[in-house]
């Protein structure tokens, strides 16, 4: 049996960490997705830490939440490994309405929640990551999702804000783009480009948050907190992501939903589920 912690000994990133790890154990395939993710894919980074501290004010993240992404199939499996293995307190309402797309459960503590997402995440747009294991792109990275899969979660958010601007910016910063390939370090620019060609409203939110994200370099430009080769950096690396989206050929869903633009809603309302 694993031990519980308790409420002062918790510490966010070690118990996502702990989860997935234990989860891998028994072989559930669970991955962390979020603003947790992009610290823990950037720990390496100095530079993503000097922006944590200058632009969060602190040196850790302070998350009040895990997001986790799974596989459907492996859905009872998961259930019975938080309720039973872990001891996590589920909540029964949203589990008997939504446990088809996801779980919620608290820890014991009840100090904070885990969401746990399956298949897909859907909020102003749509990513997939697959059904089940060895057919998707959850065994891509770990104990996070896969880099591409990180900057889709922040390029997708229609109403895009501040928090998801710096990990947005982070991400960019902390790692190199690369065209194919499995090294876990690096930005694939080729699925990123692939799932945008395919969406004309995915497409026209990510290439309006890459442009709010150089008019927040260009804000805390003014302010004079980092030299000048880190906005350079960051700038011509946007200038890399909108030159390899936009020069990957198009699908016809894609040109067809592009003749209607904005004329018809692109994107999906999202509303915070009560817990």
């Amino acid at each position: 049996m694993n031990p519980v912690l308790s409420g002062k000994e918790i510490n966010m990133e070690k118990e996502a960490v702990r989860v997935v790890e234990l989860a891998s154990s028994e072989g559930i395939i669970i991955r962390i997705i979020g603003g947790l993710a992009v610290y823990l894919h950037s720990l390496h980074s100095s530079n993503s830490m000097e922006i944590y501290n200058k632009l969060r004010k602190n040196g850790s993240m302070n998350h009040t939440d895990i997001d986790l992404v799974a596989y459907s199939k492996q859905r009872k499996q998961i259930m019975e490994f938080f309720e039973k293995e872990l001891r996590y307190i589920s909540n029964r309402y949203i589990n008997s309405l939504f446990g088809q797309k996801r779980l919620v459960y608290w820890h014991p503590s009840k100090l904070f929640y885990v969401d746990i997402f399956f298949d897909k995440l859907e909020y102003s747009h749509d990513i997939f990551f697959g059904d089940k294991p060895g057919n998707g792109r959850l065994e891509l990275d770990f104990p996070t999702v896969d880099l591409a899969s990180l900057v889709l979660s922040k390029l997708q958010i229609h109403d895009i804000n501040k928090k998801d601007l710096i990990d947005l910016l982070i991400l960019m910063k902390a790692h190199d783009f690369c065209r194919g390939g499995r090294d876990r370090e690096c930005i694939d620019m080729n699925s990123i480009a692939s799932v945008l060609a395919d969406d004309w409203g995915f497409w026209f939110d990510s290439m309006n948050n890459l442009a709010k994200l150089r008019s927040y370099l260009q804000e805390i430009q003014r302010v004079g907190i980092f030299d000048s080769k880190f906005f350079s950096d960051v700038n011509e690396k946007i200038d890399i992501m909108i030159d390899c989206i936009n020069n990957t050929p198009k699908t016809k869903n894609w040109e067809k939903r592009s003749k209607q633009g904005t004329e018809k809603i692109w994107y999906r309302e999202v509303e915070e589920v009560e817990r």
